[in-house]
């Protein structure tokens, strides 16, 4: 089995708008930090930019992201890259090494529609980021405004962290996962 060594993967030009039905403190939010916590989460790329790859020993290898578009295989000779020759198509849907390489492969990912699911888990997360300021970072609270008025709040210390699980999002995105 080749074994993956390296991953680049620039930064897209620009981001999907953030969905229209998000409330004014989530929509206040930076939404190009939000889409990159939903692409780090996922092996799909709805926006356009290049990624490359440095794989290594022989056996097959699956790009991890889609939709992908290869656009140079190349192997290093020892003194440089040079196109490579020895690479055969994969039953599992890759490339097939014959060679240890270590090879290089250069492709473009992204460049599809944002599906329902996606928008409504960017929808989940940004309401659950956009949470009460001066809840914010708290893990409990409580406040007695006197007599039979107390309002307390409880929540788990490591909310931003787990954000992604908490808001209901993980599960709108399980579809496209990332899986390593």
């Amino acid at each position: 089995m080749a074994v993956t060594l390296k991953e680049v993967e620039e930064i897209p030009a620009s981001y999907p708008d953030a969905p229209a039905n998000l409330s004014a403190a989530a929509a206040a939010l930076d939404t190009d930090a939000i889409w990159q916590r939903i692409e780090a989460y996922c092996s799909r790329r709805w926006t356009t930019r290049e990624v490359v790859w440095i794989v290594e020993d022989n056996g097959d290898w699956c790009p991890p992201l889609s939709p992908l578009t290869i656009t140079s295989e190349e192997v290093w000779n020892g003194e440089g890259w040079e196109t490579a020759t020895d690479l055969y198509a994969s039953p599992y849907g890759g490339y097939r090494l014959t060679t240890e390489g270590p090879h290089r492969f250069t492709g473009t990912a992204g460049g599809v529609d944002v599906p329902a699911a996606v928008s409504e888990a960017f929808r989940r997360l940004a309401e659950y980021l956009a949470d009460e300021p001066d809840r914010a970072g708290v893990s409990s609270y409580s406040v007695n405004m006197g007599g039979a008025i107390e309002e307390s709040y409880q929540r788990n210390p490591a909310w931003v962290a787990r954000a992604m699980e908490l808001s209901g999002a993980a599960d709108l995105l399980r579809p496209w996962k990332r899986r390593f």
